[in-house]
């Protein structure tokens, strides 16, 4: 919910009231579905387009990314506009990536240390 009133105050999010059957629930839709769009085509290039295969090379943010959305469960849907060699190929590689050893890479540095015990926390659970 801190998160989700954060980007809100960002303008990223808007808060609406919903109503599911017999309760009124808080959501928080996307604001400019255009960001949306331009951070999905951002991790689609750069598992398919800017693939480095060295976790080292890769952006910080765009791990972190790839990171958070595999934890949230929805990283197949940044990949479902892609055609289907394509999406094998993202999913394949998100894969090797996920299953990589969080603790061998956050022991190798260059500041992704946090984003690594993140995708332990989450592989424990």
């Amino acid at each position: 919910e801190r998160l989700a009133k954060a980007l809100v105050e960002k303008g990223i999010l808007t808060t609406e009231k919903q109503n599911f059957l017999l309760f009124d629930m808080t959501t928080h839709p996307v604001c400019n579905a255009s960001e949306k769009q331009r951070l999905l085509k951002r991790l689609q290039e750069s598992v398919l387009e800017r693939w480095v295969n060295e976790p080292q090379r890769m952006e910080r943010r765009t791990l972190a990314l790839l990171v958070l959305a595999h934890a949230s469960d929805v990283l197949e849907n940044v990949f479902a506009s892609l055609a289907d060699d394509k999406y094998d190929v993202a999913m394949n590689r998100t894969k090797d990536l996920l299953d990589m050893d969080p603790e061998v890479e956050a022991a190798k540095g260059r500041g992704t240390e946090m984003i690594w015990a993140v995708l332990a926390a989450f592989n424990k659970s």
